[in-house]
């Protein structure tokens, strides 16, 4: 190979790795529901609630309880980002349009949603490169299923991470949030 070609394939590989190294996600700039990237630096000192979501799954109705966290703690500094993702069991067919549609028709979402990315395998979105393997002092590793949830201190750094089963308004989650709400 050119000189060149080498130096443009480090320079690639340097910048993707770049993104796996991040050491908060304020450094991730994903593209939003209507296609605009926004970058997570937007939510600087907020605290974040990261979900990868659905819209066929047995987990849908927790978009509900996304929803009524949003609205008891975004005057405090909540933010629920919402990821759709349709690596488990295709049970996020859509395209962007039909699920911010379907979000706001069915549970009234108005919590910042995120176009439709991968969260595991090669395609694995670079944010949830780094969720899944960011240290918190619950666990790292591959998402297992729909509506796990990150949470995010206002220093942009992963602080808990529940699974699925675990519900938006559970004592546990509720009282993560408060506790980073209070920091």
């Amino acid at each position: 190979m050119k000189t060149l070609e080498l130096l443009t394939i480090f320079l690639v590989m340097s910048l993707a790795s770049a993104n796996i190294t991040a050491d908060t996600v304020y450094e991730f700039k994903p593209t939003n529901i209507n296609g605009k990237e926004t970058s997570l630096s937007t939510y600087k000192g907020k605290v974040l609630l990261i979900v990868n979501t659905a819209s066929e799954c047995g987990y849908t109705p927790q978009y509900e309880g996304l929803q009524a966290l949003y609205e008891e703690y975004k005057d405090e500094g909540l933010v629920v980002l919402g990821f759709p993702a349709n690596n488990f069991g295709g049970q996020e067919p859509g395209t962007d349009k039909e699920i911010k549609q379907f979000c706001k028709v069915n549970y009234d979402v108005d919590f910042p949603m995120f176009s439709k990315v991968s969260v595991k395998g090669e395609d694995q979105h670079p944010l949830f490169q780094h969720l899944t393997t960011a240290e918190n002092p619950d666990f790292t590793g591959a998402i297992k299923w729909n509506f796990e949830k990150f949470l995010i201190g206002t220093d942009g750094k992963l602080k808990h991470r529940f699974r699925s089963a675990t519900t938006p308004q559970s004592e546990e989650v509720t009282r993560a949030i408060e506790k980073e709400l209070s920091s």
